[in-house]
């Protein structure tokens, strides 16, 4: 019996991710994190549409408040303002949450651990995302090794990024070859309501989708020209 848990905010990567764990696996579990991010309801709501699509063996919702008294980022601190409308490869942005994945990871090796889960899929992207030190390919190499050197010897657990290598564009259109559906998906740091358009998030989102040919099927509340 293949079991795979798959770490699910409810966006666009973790979607596809959760997708290709389908296919992978005779049972999927799938993970989601509150942790005091301004669209944490939004992402919510997403995460459960996209549940509701795909059926896993069964769900976890954890609230991690200790990322907000933590702060150090944009995300979880309203006193540090999301930057707009730039994407930059020059540094990391304030919206990167110290070590977030990290711990994200973790928890789901846990999870794996009781369930007998062999894999965790995450949906991080490396090489055209926004820079997070903990979305790198080797990070992952080496949280494998540590999770199976700190948990049981009978416990062989697979971190498993199959989104790593691509583009934003590739990762579009991998989903729309798994007919995945974009619309329960939700990206935006800032807005619940319709996607702010202007955060980096939104931005790397927009571009994947014109790259791909293709329109996004969330609304927006700036004007994109998908025809452009």
């Amino acid at each position: 019996m293949k079991r795979g848990i798959v770490l699910a905010s409810g966006g666009m990567d973790s979607l596809v991710t959760t997708a290709i764990a389908k296919s992978e696996n005779d049972e999927i579990y799938l993970l989601h994190i509150n942790y005091g991010q301004r669209t944490q309801d939004r992402e919510l709501l997403a995460f459960k549409a996209i549940s509701d699509y795909y059926i896993p063996k069964d769900i976890l919702i954890l609230d991690l408040a200790y990322f907000t008294q933590i702060g150090g980022n944009s995300l979880t601190d309203r006193t540090i303002e999301i930057p707009t409308n730039q994407l930059s490869d020059q540094e990391v942005p304030n919206t990167y949450v110290p070590f977030r994945n990290g711990n994200l990871v973790s928890i789901a090796a846990s999870w794996a651990e009781v369930i007998n889960a062999q894999s965790i899929y995450i949906g991080a992207v490396e090489v055209d995302g926004s820079g997070y030190p903990d979305c790198r390919k080797v990070f992952y190499e080496q949280l494998e090794k540590a999770i199976n050197l700190g948990t049981k010897e009978e416990t062989n657990i697979q971190i498993k990024t199959p989104l790593i290598d691509k583009t934003k564009s590739e990762i579009i259109q991998l989903g729309k070859s798994l007919y995945v559906p974009f619309e329960l998906s939700w990206s935006c740091y800032q807005s619940s309501v319709k996607a702010c358009g202007v955060c980096d998030s939104c931005l790397l989102r927009i571009n994947a989708f014109k790259r791909a040919g293709l329109i996004d099927p969330i609304p927006y509340a700036v004007e994109i020209g998908w025809t452009d």
